[in-house]
């Protein structure tokens, strides 16, 4: 599937679920790439499959890498506001024959990842006795 052709399917995935913004989608695949290409250091030619759990995290720090301290703003202006969030994202875009998942795979993985407030103002707050 092309470019062009992805971003006719979020469109309408906009259009039947519209909790989520297009810029929503567009960052989960983003971060799907950051987390499979750059996290875990798999070539851009192969594909690797991700849990749950691991595409939250990974898309935690894409977020802060691209966003910083304005992240969380950023992702709930979007839509995005839990670790769940990012679930409902993924499974519209695998109904949508955008993503793939394996058996294995569930929404419940990206249940209570992590807290997103914490998350995402933590690595921001001044450290403790920090000089």
């Amino acid at each position: 599937m092309n470019e062009k052709e992805q971003r006719l399917m979020i469109q309408e995935l906009v259009e039947k679920d519209p909790r989520y913004q297009e810029e929503a989608y567009v960052f989960v695949r983003e971060g799907l790439d950051y987390t499979v290409h750059e996290k875990n250091e798999v070539p851009k030619n192969q594909s690797h499959h991700v849990r749950g759990w691991e595409l939250a995290e990974g898309i935690r720090e894409y977020a802060i890498r691209e966003y910083g301290p304005v992240s969380l703003r950023v992702l709930r202006h979007w839509g995005i506001e839990s670790c769940e969030d990012i679930g409902e994202i993924v499974y519209n875009m695998i109904e949508a024959q955008i993503l793939g998942k394996t058996p294995e795979d569930d929404k419940t993985d990206f249940h209570g990842v992590y807290d997103f407030e914490e998350a995402f103002r933590d690595p921001f707050l001044p450290t403790a006795g920090k000089n």
